[in-house]
């Protein structure tokens, strides 16, 4: 028996530490001969396998952090492996020996994320600090950790070519990039974060490669396919011939994650774009693999896989006993999409088949996907699958995420399109609402930094990227003007990267403490209160709309009273009928206001509780009176025991004081 066949392995491909050494194995089904060429020039032949296409040896006394490549054949060209845990140079440059089991890990104790109560927290570690490193971004976790923040869910970290990227361009799954730092300082800030309490999940990318860096065709021809349509470049093959290797590829990358990095879940991107035709669908496969890695790390121990899904299907986010593919949740761009058009007006592209109504918005909090199999008009096709069972839980809700900022003008957040009112009102329901809550970096304080599409690739893909950008935005009319095309951010230029960057100094500004003042309170409240806090189901929750742009949510709860959450997008409402049962208190309740979004603290004008009575504003014959752009929170509470005074008089009675209360508040003295 080869002495590689007996190696302890954590993974197929690689290379790992051995005694005595490293052990390599690569696959390379298309060439007859494969070497580590190391850094100092010395070349070891690996054996090949008698099947499969493997290549495989132990290299004697090679320290960790040695860099090596691999010769194909007699090619003079070497190329970086192409399970490279980390490339020093880049993804051009040579791969280089790590040894995971170095890092000391601090979280033993970190049980994992709980079954429910997630709050996510989206960014970019080029951008959310002025430094762009792991190092950096982990001294503001307390930030996060005081925020609320139970999840952070950090954008793709793959190896990609040159200084900055979204990271959607990786080209090496395996190696985070040396752009923000060694392997171990990812480590170290994932540590810290479970040291906090907050769970940190990694954004993939396994629809596509990046166009530059790719050298996996150097190996096999095998990883790609042309049977499939892709608008990112090139399909992966998982349900081909030979395609057994490319599964285990990318089923052992996704493990490989939550094993050495402790990380606590997945973020799949645009998994319309992950054909398989297999029996077991490959992220079926992947979900499997990647609970298992965390089982291992301990018993019990919970991870959360998320999706991306253009088409909206319900498979991805159902058990696999039902038929799904077991995944945990998926965005819900139908939610973002109504909120975008009620608080813009803006109904082009892709936003044509939104009215932004009131009735919509409710619908999306009640049943998650707003399109579930009807005729969408934009792709001229029906859109969605059958979900109405699914619980709330199996849809992330958001306002704002990196590719709705990006490509919704030049940048720009919702903030700088909407009324801070309205923003504050709709941020009330997004916080509150059963889904799970996503935040888009800085958005806790209405940031005024924009986020900007960037990359650095060289030759002649910067000019490709422009076009392609250009045209991407063209779906927009507004946006397809010259002299708007002339104004948009050049993608390729580094002071479009150096914009999009968090400027932490606006926390300094009044403006923005109440911004983020608002959002720490409304987590707190979705923490800590008993009704809130506690996982809702379809029984619990119901909502009505009063006025074309307000509504009513209402929380049941027998143990600890009823929430209400009143919603108004529009002015000021002075209701004297309010024929809608969601209003009402309990027997023997009233309503007791726990949270305004025009408190002055948040920078409002200031609430009155809906049902106040007050002889010097209220009008004669109103019920309630709404705030205009405003949400309200309030709690059932046993009533006071106070009795109006006119409510101990006669119906003609009454009629006549009030309308001898109305004059006196106009100063007419018009006979009673």
């Amino acid at each position: 028996m080869p002495l590689e066949t007996r190696i302890e392995r954590t993974m197929s491909i690689g290379a790992e530490r051995a005694e005595g050494g490293a052990h390599f194995r690569v696959w390379a089904p298309k060439r007859k001969s494969v070497s580590v060429v190391l850094d100092d020039g010395a070349e070891h032949a690996l054996s090949a396998a008698t099947d499969g296409g493997y290549f495989s040896g132990i290299v004697p006394d090679v320290p960790v952090g040695v860099r090596y490549r691999f010769r194909l054949d007699d090619d003079q060209r070497l190329y970086p492996d192409p399970a490279s845990r980390f490339q020093p140079e880049g993804v051009h440059g040579p791969s280089e020996l790590v040894d995971p089991s170095t890092y000391s890990w601090g979280d033993s104790a970190w049980p994992g994320l709980p079954s429910h109560g997630h709050v996510i927290y989206e960014l970019h570690i080029g951008c959310f600090t002025p430094e762009g490193t792991w190092a950096s971004a982990a001294e503001k976790l307390n930030h996060l950790k005081d925020l609320g923040v139970t999840i952070i869910e950090v954008m793709p970290v793959h190896a990609f070519p040159g200084k900055r990227n979204w990271g959607y361009d990786g080209v090496d799954l395996f190696a985070p990039t040396e752009n923000y730092g060694p392997p171990d300082d990812f480590r170290r800030f994932v540590d810290r974060a479970h040291g906090l309490g907050i769970g940190v999940i990694l954004d993939v990318v396994y629809n596509h490669f990046g166009p530059d860096g790719n050298y996996l065709t150097a190996f096999s021809d095998v990883y790609f396919t042309d049977k499939h349509a892709n608008d990112w470049g090139a399909s992966l093959n998982f349900d081909g011939e030979q395609s057994k290797s490319v599964r285990q590829f990318f089923i052992e990358n996704a493990a490989y994650w939550i094993r050495e990095f402790h990380l606590d879940g997945i973020r799949f991107d645009a998994t319309q774009a992950i054909i398989d035709a297999s029996p077991t669908h490959i992220l079926q496969e992947i979900g499997v693999a990647a609970r298992a890695a965390s089982e291992r790390l301990r018993a019990g121990r919970r991870i959360f896989l998320v999706n991306e899904n253009e088409p909206q299907d319900s498979r991805l986010i159902r058990t696999i006993s039902n038929g799904g593919m077991g995944l945990d949740a998926s965005w819900n761009d139908d939610f973002h999409h109504t909120v975008r058009v009620a608080l813009t007006g803006r109904r082009d592209a892709y936003y044509t088949d939104y009215h932004g109504t009131i009735q919509e918005l409710i619908s999306a909090v009640k049943w998650g996907y707003l399109y579930q199999g009807q005729f969408y008009s934009w792709q001229q096709q029906r859109r969605g699958t059958p979900s109405l069972d699914l619980p709330h839980a199996a849809y992330v809700h958001y306002i704002q995420n990196h590719d709705q900022i990006a490509n919704f003008g030049n940048g720009e957040r919702i903030s700088h399109f909407a009324s801070p009112a309205l923003i504050r009102a709709i941020t009330t329901m997004l916080l509150l609402a059963p889904q799970p809550p996503m935040l888009f970096m800085g958005q806790e304080w209405f940031a005024d930094t924009r986020f900007l599409y960037f990359s650095d690739h060289g030759g002649e893909l910067p000019e490709a990227i422009r076009a392609g950008r250009a045209e991407e935005l063209s779906q927009f009319p507004s946006l397809s003007s010259p002299e708007v095309a002339a104004l948009m951010a050049d993608p390729s230029a580094e002071s479009t990267f150096l914009a999009s960057k968090l400027n932490w100094n606006e926390l300094n500004d009044r403006h923005h403490q109440e911004s983020l003042a608002l959002h720490r309170d409304l987590l707190h409240l979705r923490r800590t209160d008993p009704v809130f806090s506690k996982p809702i189901d379809r029984g619990t929750l119901d909502a009505s709309v009063i006025q074309p742009r307000s509504c009513v949510f209402r929380f049941f709860s027998r143990d600890h009273g009823d929430r209400v959450l009143i919603l108004n997008l529009d002015g000021e409402q002075h209701l004297s009928i309010v024929p809608e049962p969601l209003l009402a208190p309990p027997a023997g309740c009233e309503w007791q206001t726990l949270f305004c979004s025009e408190d002055p603290q948040y920078g409002g004008h200031g609430c009155v509780p809906p049902e106040t009575r007050n002889e010097y504003w209220r009008l004669p014959g109103e019920n309630w009176r709404l705030p205009g752009h405003c949400a309200l929170v309030m709690r059932a509470r046993p009533a006071s025991g106070r009795v109006e005074r006119t409510s101990q008089l006669s119906p003609n009675e009454r009629r006549k004081e009030l309308r001898l209360r109305s004059q006196s508040n106009r100063g007419t003295d018009a006979p009673a």
